[in-house]
């Protein structure tokens, strides 16, 4: 819907991005409504763009400061689509869209795609198709060198914008989700709009021309290493959350976890970096933690690593093929039912108890782990040919096999295909319960000790040795994945994890206080070999 200021219209509002009050707010068949934001367009036109979400007749009802359009209503039909609609976070860590059907969430990274030639676009759009992503992440502001050509003085150029919603146009027109990263760091939003105002109006505009396309919204590529970029990223997500009437889902990119910020209240989920092999005990800790889904950064190298740590993949790098093939066998689970198991012994394993068992093996062999008592089909997948080798039908409890071929990593799938295919016809997400366990925190319960950092100051900037010592051998503490994180409370900047794993040096950055001394809290939590969860707290004086 176009509204185009005339007369003495376009005088009184010289600016009509700054200064042009314009909502329209729509009415569904059933009643829901949405309440969109215009956005200026150049000159002096605005724009509201809207997506139906039902099918039917549609009411609406125009808002403004604008008196000759303030007040005025009208009415559409919209046909019907077979289109999924909006992807929203469901059962606890998984994902749907608003057809009711499960979403398979595969991401591919070109954070520069906005700038790129029309000729390469076409090249990376056709890529990520041709490799089965479901998602394409990009920035839509980019980095600070990029200023002049996004904005014009202190408004957006909307030659950019035009380009730029094609391009996003495009990529939703081959089902591809489009994961909207605002801006390579705080500091670039803070260089574009100064205060909090500036900031809200923006907002407003980025949600006008986005919030109708299937996107999500990614905040930032690192807030971790920018001094109040936690509480500038909580205004621009509450903005978003109070904006977006649609409700895409909203996190931040991260240089190691989003999680710090998700006490906030405006993310719906979590982005970690899962590039290193210390990343699995993060992974795998912070999904027995968070009630919410994860999308983790990875490599074709340990693609299958983030699965197993509960996660959905965003692929960086090389080697797409790798994951194609995981698409390929992932789109035939029910993954999203599928969380971390661990009754499993020389792999790693994500399950749907008694249906479908995935075992990651990047060892020699052999794996063993414990089925509910069915019959099962078997066998085994190559995720760098993406090729299967059947294996013998198992019927028991405690199934055990080799490696067809010790020379590189396999996956083992022991699943009941006659039971997936019923549980079809019958079951949507919630045919498990997902339960989020409590954190043990009582001492004499806790199977390890911190042995280091001992002593009451810790130095910041300084590398520090860190250690735990088991208490209790049992066949529980066999594995233990620990993840250590630190915050000073009173400075609100968030908390960071500063080591993985029982031993290593740590280093707490001076970001995290502006004022010295200041009390460091630090957590140390952990896992054992059957998922359970622990956590002790050290108290530190943090000195420079």
């Amino acid at each position: 819907m176009a509204f185009e200021l005339f007369g003495s219209v376009a005088t009184a509002h010289p600016d009509p991005y700054a200064d042009v009050d314009l909502h329209v707010e729509f009415r569904s068949p059933h009643f829901k409504t949405y309440l969109m934001p215009a956005y200026w367009a150049g000159g002096s036109r605005m724009v509201v763009r809207f997506t139906p979400t039902e099918a039917g007749p549609w009411n609406y009802k125009i808002t403004s400061n604008v008196a000759s359009l303030d007040g005025k209503e009208g009415a559409f039909n919209a046909a019907s689509s077979d289109s999924p609609g909006f992807v929203h976070p469901k059962n606890v860590h998984h994902w749907w869209t608003e057809n009711k059907q499960p979403h398979l969430w595969i991401g591919d990274v070109a954070n520069r795609l906005a700038f790129a030639t029309p000729a390469e676009f076409d090249q990376k759009l056709a890529d990520t198709v041709q490799n089965k992503f479901t998602h394409l992440r990009l920035s839509i502001l980019g980095a600070a060198g990029d200023r002049n050509r996004v904005f014009n003085g202190k408004r957006p150029n909307t030659a950019y914008f035009d380009e730029l919603d094609r391009r996003i146009i495009e990529i939703n027109k081959k089902g591809i989700v489009a994961d909207l990263v605002l801006a390579s760091d705080p500091a670039v939003i803070s260089s574009l709009a100064p205060d909090r105002d500036t900031r809200a109006q923006l907002i407003r505009y980025l949600v006008g021309r986005y919030a109708p396309m299937n996107i999500t919204w990614q905040g930032v590529m690192d807030w971790e290493d920018f001094p109040d970029g936690r509480a500038l990223l909580k205004e621009i997500g509450l903005a978003l959350k109070n904006t977006d009437p649609y409700d895409h889902p909203r996190s931040t990119n991260a240089n190691i976890t989003s999680s710090p910020l998700l006490g906030d209240g405006w993310m719906d989920f979590i982005i970690e970096r899962s590039t290193q092999p210390g990343d699995d005990q993060m992974g795998s800790i912070e999904h027995q933690l968070y009630p919410v889904p994860f999308v983790g950064i990875t490599t074709a190298q340990r693609i299958w690593n983030t699965t197993m740590d509960g996660e959905y993949p965003v692929f960086e790098g090389k080697g797409e093929a790798e994951a194609r093939h995981w698409h390929e066998l992932i789109e035939d689970s029910r993954h999203w039912e599928l969380e971390p198991y661990f009754d499993v012994d020389g792999g790693r394993a994500v399950a749907l108890e008694g249906v479908e068992y995935l075992l990651y093996v990047d060892g020699p062999g052999p794996v063993e782990v414990d089925v509910e008592k069915h019959g099962y089909d078997v066998r085994w997948f190559d995720p760098r040919s993406g090729e299967t080798v059947d294996a013998k039908k198992y019927k028991g409890e405690a199934f055990t096999a080799d490696v067809p071929d010790k020379s590189h990593p396999w996956v083992l799938e022991v699943s009941r295909e006659g039971r997936k295919e019923s549980m079809l016809k019958s079951y949507y997400f919630e045919s498990r319960p997902i339960i989020m366990q409590e954190v043990e925190q009582t001492v004499e319960k806790v199977p390890f000790t911190v042995t280091a950092p001992s002593g009451g100051n810790l130095p910041v900037s300084t590398p520090v040795p860190y250690s735990t010592k088991l208490t209790r051998q049992t066949r529980a503490t066999r594995t233990m994945f620990y993840l250590w994180t630190g915050e000073v409370a009173t400075e609100g900047q968030g908390d960071r994890v500063l080591g993985t794993g029982s031993q290593g040096t740590l280093r707490v950055p001076d970001m995290l206080a502006k004022n010295y001394p200041a009390v460091l809290s630090l957590r140390v939590t952990a896992i054992n070999a059957n998922g359970k969860a622990y956590s002790v707290d050290h108290v530190f004086q943090l000195t420079k």
